[in-house]
């Protein structure tokens, strides 16, 4: 989980790691940032997200998740977690935009201020974008712009990096191309397959997203004033 301060914990028998910018004195807010997060899977960002407010690190509510698949463990996570949780499952909607407006609503149904793309195994649309323009952000797990798309860890491993990561970036139109806002670099062991480097990466994922998301919060608030729902 998260540390509020440490940049330097890290796993034993585990490689240094590296953040950039690195984990200082987090951001305060007043009021706490409304955040809403999007998962597909087994939620652990989600948690991770939950850490850091609970620690205090992160000045944020938990407004709302929203998952697309009925049985995720983020679902789960949710509802152990006591954080207010809704399914709304993309194979009820014809198409892309059908699901983006859904997402809309029920963000601004829950007076959502910025929405945190955690594990969202979907393409969204300028439906969403457009709706929390400069306030959609998503963890990918690589160092962008290396490795787009689907298995960055795979394309990772096939391109024989010796470097390898995940980042946070402000979600547009093409996929895994908005500026990036932090990154986390994990080394390649030469003992790596798929598993070992997505479980040091992920680790890093929870440490990686909380700040993120407390540094985007900052720009946020520095456009003067209260998001206001469209």
């Amino acid at each position: 989980m998260p540390a509020c301060s440490d940049t330097s914990q890290i796993l034993e028998q585990d490689p240094p790691e590296l953040i950039v910018p690195a984990i200082g004195a987090w951001p305060q807010f007043s009021p706490p940032l409304r955040i809403g997060v999007m998962a597909s899977g087994s939620g652990s960002n989600l948690e991770a997200l939950y850490e850091a407010t609970a620690k205090g690190c992160l000045e944020a509510s938990l407004q709302l998740l929203i998952v697309n698949n009925p049985g995720c463990g983020a679902r789960e996570r949710a509802e152990r977690l006591r954080i207010p949780c809704q399914l709304i499952d993309h194979r009820e909607h014809n198409t892309r935009e059908s699901l983006d407006h859904a997402l809309v609503s029920a963000f601004r149904a829950a007076d959502v201020e910025a929405v945190v793309m955690a594990g969202w195994m979907r393409i969204v649309t300028p439906v969403l974008i457009d709706a929390y323009a400069g306030r959609l952000i998503n963890l990918h797990p690589s160092l962008l712009p290396a490795f787009k798309g689907l298995d960055a860890v795979g394309q990772a491993l096939a391109a024989g990096v010796r470097i390898a990561g995940c980042s946070v970036h402000h979600v547009q139109a093409d996929v895994d191309s908005g500026a990036v806002i932090a990154q986390a670099a994990v080394p390649v062991l030469a003992s790596d397959d798929a598993a070992t480097l997505a479980r040091r990466i992920q680790r890093q994922e929870h440490r990686l997203l909380p700040w993120a998301t407390a540094l985007a919060g900052v720009e946020w608030r520095r456009e003067g004033q209260a998001f206001v729902q469209g």
